[in-house]
């Protein structure tokens, strides 16, 4: 049995070095972690990477991290510093810190059922490449090790 989207990029992201790599594409190529996590679950199930596929993904996350994910992180941004200095907003934040997890992984769900019955097939190596292209290949290479060495 195929390991959940969930799973999988909670797993992966708990890899050695894979949340710097993974936020600093966040932060520098303005690229959603929760795509990326889901392009290199779909590359090791061994889906085919097709155009209207990716468009797909890029079409729900654009929506849900435009709408949800992105607010509730400029907001935890935003009190960062004076959290610091409130112990009653550190604990709002903190609160806006689980909120923006649980929608990442509301959106992992999101993905997961739109991919349920995409088969199998050639190019499974492709989606990063539809998925996050600006993604320098150093940075690539070290995230799809860390993926296949997953279980």
């Amino acid at each position: 049995m195929q390991q959940d989207l969930k799973a999988f990029a909670e797993a992966l992201y708990a890899q050695p070095g894979v949340s710097e790599l993974c936020l600093e594409a966040q932060d520098r190529q303005n690229l959603d972690v929760c795509l990326l996590l889901a392009g290199l679950w779909l590359e090791k199930r061994g889906l085919e990477a097709l155009p209207a596929r990716a468009q797909v993904l890029r079409e729900q996350s654009g929506h849900w991290q435009g709408t949800v994910v992105s607010e509730l992180r400029r907001l935890r941004r935003a009190w960062r510093i004076a959290a610091q200095e409130h112990a009653d907003l550190a604990g709002l934040r903190d609160q806006l810190a689980t909120l923006e997890l649980n929608a990442e992984r509301c959106l992992l769900d999101r993905f997961q059922q739109k991919t349920a019955d995409w088969p199998q097939g050639t190019g499974a190596q492709n989606w990063m490449v539809l998925l996050a292209p600006l993604l320098p290949s150093a940075t690539l290479q070290r995230l799809r090790t860390a993926a296949q060495a997953l279980a």
